[in-house]
């Protein structure tokens, strides 16, 4: 699958709809009692790139991404208005964020990756795109510094420290980051005179497993 570390205009995804999508199998016994199931570990996340086009500008540069794009041929990186931070959505990215691994006196390497808890249940998601330059990595409570003691790869959302972290240390992580996706459809349909009516294309778009 072809992927373009790129991100579809964060002005254009800007008021888009979308969220998480989960698949659940459920089958109801004769009982009247339900066995649920799911195939997917991952919930998959769609959203709508239309609803954000607010002028013809907007369309043209919908437009060139896409044929850039090939259609639905190569994935690409978008911006989650809704969760794209390690943390609060009105709090600045922090060190100690994320719980992302205990030291184990082995492994140097680890991906990035964000906890969503409730009710004393909770989803571990692995953080795959994360944002050049938001990056921020710390051990048992010190920060590190980038390029010094750890180095980030922003095609997979994985660390690697320069040192081993002790048994039992804490390494945990802050960032921003995009969501792999790619188009679902291979056509986009526009018109000047609907549009000027407040008539938007439907632009679906798709997570991608990376």
């Amino acid at each position: 699958m072809g992927f373009h570390e790129v991100r579809f205009p964060a002005s254009l995804s800007f008021g888009s709809v979308g969220g998480p999508e989960r698949r659940t199998e459920i089958v109801t016994l004769a009982n009247g009692f339900e066995e649920r199931n799911t195939p997917w570990e991952h919930a998959r996340r769609r959203y709508d790139a239309g609803v954000g086009l607010r002028s013809l500008d907007d369309v043209e540069a919908l437009i060139a991404f896409f044929e850039a794009r090939r259609g639905q041929l190569n994935g690409f990186r978008w911006k989650d208005w809704s969760d794209y931070k390690s943390g609060l959505p009105s709090r600045d990215v922090a060190f100690d964020d994320q719980l992302i691994a205990i030291g184990d006196g082995q492994a140097r390497a680890f991906q990035l990756i964000k906890t969503y808890a409730s009710g004393g249940e909770h989803y571990v998601r692995p953080i795959k795109k994360p944002v050049a330059g938001s990056v921020r990595i710390g051990v048992d409570g010190d920060e590190l510094q980038d390029g010094v003691h750890y180095q980030i790869d922003l095609a997979t959302g994985i660390v690697t420290l320069t040192d081993i972290p002790d048994i039992d240390a804490v390494v945990s992580a802050g960032y921003e980051f995009d969501v792999p996706v790619r188009f679902d459809t291979d056509l986009i349909q526009t018109s000047v005179s609907s549009f000027k009516a407040g008539d938007v294309p439907r632009v679906p778009v798709v997570e991608v497993r990376v």
